[in-house]
């Protein structure tokens, strides 16, 4: 297997939808459905095939396509589509032209509901396609059980009850039908009925659901198990399994989707197409387009949408999209989705686009990790306005115990990486119990005098862990030092991740998911995890140490020196002399032995 192809593999995205094999002339030889489209693929290519014929399918393919869909069930129907379309060499041949069930309700007086697998382009309603024939019948039979519904199919029309007359049939004598074509029924009242089955049928069933409940319980209560029983089948046929497909709808006709996703850093734009004939998809692509201008979503969708029509050979009359934008197609009008199946679609297309672009950023990561640090790098430079690129930033964090023991924290990172051997922790000298604003102060000055006067290279981005007075605090130190305007520098408040600039009171917000936020996340919490660990160290050694250190003659060092050679100030109590003069020398050890055989008891 080719190398562009394990890249494919390894980024397709773990979600249902249909992949397409293509060869060595860009003809579609195999087109398959999946439950997770990369557990499925990779099931190709990790190993041996048994079957002779899949060995040879697999030798044929030079790259992949795929579109993803919402659930296992588009998938079967978007495949089916495709199968039917493009008839490829591997695929089993549809010879019946199969299509799968709808229900249909008919438009005349008092609307009749059925199953069919004829559209007729006559103003009815048509929901579906079911792969579940199954799920159909009990929709069906739902609303025949709850709704006196007509089934004959005699014309109901005012003009025909005012000149003909029918006779009521058994339906009406068991209860099934309320006698419309006696007039014994209004169509308004017939009417509440259709509105509720249409309800039902595009997948409003809390209501009806509830409703069976109720009934199912009344039936147990009066002891009719039976009846009881066979509510329950229809509602957990209901509550386990509904799917309303986006893939065919018969009230699309001829149209062409199209929808665009950008990279945070705004340096690319992933368009995606769809176009759909009699309702169903039978193409779908996915370009990138580089920006060289800061090119806006309608400048860029008419040249895409162009190109694809020309591609493809379309000429719709209807185009739906998420965006307003101009095209000289004189013959076509754009719509923009806002509900329903073109909104539906819109938001599919979107999703295709979406995929694409991560998939790209997987493969341009597996090929070229700089790639990704760049594209970081260059979104964090956009997002908080930077002068230059923000290959080196450091982050500051204060860590105190009721007062004491007060330390900060600097954690460095370089490409948008830790870069741990640059840590350092600080033990604050100056400021006498918790002010974490003199303590920022304190850590910024001390930190870039050091680096000015050892003429060290500065970072382009300083983050304070805090809000405006931490960032003011910093600023200070920069300003004594001469360094203002020289490196940018931010604060970032905990509760709502907000980000402060001096001088500014007023706070951003980046968005969520966006990788600049994430690298500043990430950048305060390991300064934060650094700073509690030097805290916690520094508060256990002066917990253990102070037995130590009160010995006239023994420092930090020594007593660092002992702990870690005997772990505990119990074990140093019941060394030896001989011991402690071999870890400390003789004098040190004798201070030692000398004090804490001072402090034993006499043996009774």
């Amino acid at each position: 297997m080719e190398s562009s192809i394990k890249d494919k593999v390894k980024t397709l995205p773990d979600s249902p939808g249909i992949y397409q094999y293509f060869d060595k002339n860009d003809t579609i030889i195999y087109i398959g459905k999946a439950k997770n489209l990369k557990k499925r693929v990779s099931s190709y290519f990790n190993r041996t095939q048994d079957n002779g014929k899949t060995r040879v399918l697999v030798k044929q393919i030079v790259y992949i396509k795929f579109l993803v869909v919402d659930t296992e069930i588009d998938a079967l129907l978007l495949e089916n589509n495709l199968i039917k379309k493009y008839k490829p060499k591997y695929n089993i041949l549809l010879k019946d032209d199969k299509t799968y069930p709808w229900i249909c309700i008919k438009k005349e007086a008092f609307p009749r509901i059925f199953s069919t697998r004829r559209i007729i382009k006559d103003g009815s309603e048509y929901f579906g396609p079911y792969a579940s024939v199954t799920m159909m019948r009990t929709l069906l039979d739902l609303a025949k059980d709850l709704y006196p519904l007509r089934t004959c199919n005699y014309n109901l029309s005012k003009q025909a009850l005012e000149t003909k007359t029918y006779k009521v049939c058994l339906e009406y004598h068991i209860g099934n039908c309320k006698g419309p074509c006696i007039k014994a029924q209004t169509e308004d009242d017939y009417a509440v009925y259709i509105a509720e089955i249409r309800s039902i049928i595009k997948g409003n069933v809390k209501s009806i659901i509830k409703q069976l409940k109720g009934m199912m319980q009344q039936f147990a209560e009066d002891l009719k198990f039976e009846e009881a029983g066979l509510i329950k089948k229809k509602i957990d046929v209901l509550s386990k399994f509904y799917s309303k497909s986006a893939i065919v709808s018969p009230t699309i006709h001829n149209v062409d989707v199209i929808t665009m996703v950008e990279d945070e850093n705004g340096k690319s734009a992933y368009v995606n197409y769809f176009k759909l004939s009699n309702g169903a998809i039978i193409q779908g692509h996915t370009v990138e387009v580089k920006k060289k201008l800061d090119e806006m979503p309608e400048q860029i969708l008419p040249f895409v949408l162009q190109d694809m029509r020309e591609k493809f050979g379309t000429e719709s009359n209807e185009i739906i999209s998420d965006t307003k934008f101009e095209f000289p197609f004189d013959d076509s009008k754009l719509k923009i989705a806002q509900r329903g199946d073109k909104k539906t679609l819109v938001d599919l297309s979107k999703r295709n686009a979406k995929f694409f672009m991560l998939e790209k950023h997987r493969q341009d990561k597996l090929k070229n990790p700089e790639v990704k640090t760049q594209r970081i790098l260059d979104t964090i430079q956009k997002d908080l306005r930077l002068k230059e690129s923000p290959t080196h930033i450091e982050c500051f964090d204060n860590s105190n115990f009721q007062g004491t023991n007060a330390v900060g924290a600097c954690v460095v990172f370089k490409n948008a990486r830790p870069s741990t051997k640059d840590y350092r922790n600080f033990n604050i000298k100056t400021v006498v119990g918790p002010d974490d604003f003199a303590s920022m102060e304190e850590v910024v000055y001390r930190r870039y005098k050091r680096l000015v006067e050892e003429h060290q290279p500065l970072p382009q981005l300083i983050v304070i862990d805090g809000g405006k007075g931490q960032l003011s605090s910093a600023v200070k130190a920069l300003n004594d030092l001469n360094l203002r305007g020289k490196i940018a520098i931010i604060g970032i408040a905990k509760r709502l991740e907000e980000i402060f600039f001096p001088g500014d009171s007023i706070p951003i917000y980046l968005d969520k998911r966006s990788e600049s936020l994430r690298v500043i996340q990430q950048l305060r919490n390991e300064a934060h995890r650094f700073g509690i660990t030097h805290h916690r160290n520094k508060r256990s050694k002066a917990a253990f140490g102070t037995e130590l250190t009160d010995i006239k003659g023994i420092g930090d060092n020594t007593s660092n020196q002992l702990l870690t050679h005997y772990k505990s100030v119990k074990r140093i109590k019941e060394s030896t002399l001989k011991s402690l003069e071999n870890v400390i020398g003789k004098s040190k050890g004798k201070l030692v032995f000398d004090y804490f055989n001072a402090l034993t008891p006499p043996t009774q």
